[in-house]
């Protein structure tokens, strides 16, 4: 009796399985009894198994055909009727003879295999049930508790116990997370790795900015605000271009909130990351001009073919353009398809001289510096004073002033 209870306690422990269905799990019970009875009998046709999803209880019945003594062909299908009366004195000829095979015939080796295989096509189905749980959820927010901390990754376990991976580069540069910390993010890729499914999730994902909007503003969530693009740079800033439906909802204060009540939510949660939400517009000047945001720009240009932007300001909106390590202007340029050159309004520009054009005396590597952070030509580094430069860009103090003799030098 114990090799039956081995086997329904098997079935006990996997029945209520958190991510497969209860007829998914009898299906595979049967195939398991079923397997037995085929390496027993040679086949599984005249047999029928029932299993009770309730409570495990297990019935096999096996059904043989009663033949005339000395007629029966195959012990397995056909049984002959001297046998057969011993069970049953009133059978007769072509009845069909129905007995019950209980669990205790196949033996505790039998028995044991069968639990193995069990508790293995369970758990394979778990991993193919969670797959494709995520799978269909890429892009989604997911919550998580943090249940250990590594040196590249944090594992998360969701609500069910799954595992899911956050990369470090999949962190905000300021993520501080503790184990048992409740954290959020977006299911950025989910893969099967060794038959296991790998859940990759993301913070740094423009997708995750997009969920938080629509927790915080209903007018995204109803479908009266639209989206039209995201882009960012993790922890530092973001800009949200987005479109009303309704020309009497304003997208960009919905999306704010009254003093900033909507939006604040999502700094915090961004650690603090500045968020310039801009009307979208297929006015491509205006677009740009919105992009650029805080700067207020004087004039543009533009050059639809090449997809490159002019842009002109007064000297002290300039830094704001740029933004902290470029990333305003880099973030604009992002959001509206361009390539935007800053230049700074002045009667003399045509004065001005290419910063490329002192490439036999400024060594690449630093002209390509100096343009990283919107200094194209020779006065744009000259309006700065050294210590400005030496703190926008990666260069030290001796090449900034070399920098410096030599352009000062055009104009002398």
């Amino acid at each position: 009796m114990s090799s039956n209870i081995n086997l329904i306690d098997s079935f006990q422990e996997f029945k209520d399985f958190k991510n497969i269905d209860r007829p998914t799990v009898i299906t595979v019970l049967e195939e398991v009894f079923r397997s037995m009875i085929r390496k027993r009998f040679g086949t599984d046709e005249n047999v029928d198994v029932i299993v009770n999803p309730d409570n495990g209880d297990l019935e096999i019945w096996r059904t043989r055909v009663v033949m005339e003594d000395g007629f029966s062909e195959d012990d397995d299908l056909e049984i002959e009727l001297a046998e057969a009366h011993q069970h049953d004195p009133d059978l007769e000829v072509g009845d069909d003879f129905i007995e019950q095979i209980t669990l205790e015939s196949f033996g505790r080796r039998a028995i044991l295999a069968a639990r193995q295989t069990l508790v293995s096509k369970i758990l394979e189905l778990e991993k193919d049930e969670v797959f494709k749980k995520y799978k269909d959820r890429e892009g989604e927010l997911v919550i998580g508790e943090v249940y250990q901390i590594w040196k590249k990754e944090i594992l998360v376990l969701d609500e069910d116990g799954n595992e899911l991976i956050l990369p470090k580069t999949e962190q905000i540069p300021a993520d501080y997370f503790k184990k048992g910390d409740s954290i959020r993010a977006v299911v950025s890729k989910v893969d099967m790795m060794n038959s296991n499914p790998k859940i990759i999730i993301s913070r740094t994902a423009p997708e995750f900015l997009q969920r938080l909007f629509e927790l915080e503003v209903p007018e995204i969530f109803d479908g009266l605000i639209m989206i039209r693009k995201i882009v960012r740079e993790p922890g530092e800033r973001a800009k949200v271009a987005v479109e009303s439906y309704d020309d009497r909802i304003d997208p960009v204060g919905a999306c704010v909130g009254m003093k900033g009540s909507r939006i604040h939510g999502i700094v915090r949660e961004l650690r603090n990351e500045n968020i310039d939400v801009i009307n979208f517009t297929s006015n491509h000047s205006l677009y740009i001009t919105r992009a650029l945001s805080p700067a207020r720009i004087s004039s543009i240009k533009i050059d639809e073919d090449h997809k490159t932007a002019a842009v002109y300001l007064k000297p002290d909106q300039v830094s704001l353009a740029i933004g902290r390590g470029g990333h305003n202007i880099k973030l604009a340029g992002k959001l509206s398809g361009y390539e935007i050159d800053v230049y700074r309004e002045n009667d003399e520009i045509e004065e001005d001289v290419d910063i490329e054009e002192f490439a036999d005396e400024i060594d690449s590597w630093i002209i390509d510096e100096l343009k990283r952070v919107g200094l194209d030509t020779a006065k744009s580094v000259l309006s700065l004073t050294q210590e400005e430069l030496v703190r926008r860009t990666d260069l030290e103090e001796d090449t900034v002033q070399e920098i410096v003799r030599i352009l000062q030098a055009e104009f002398e």
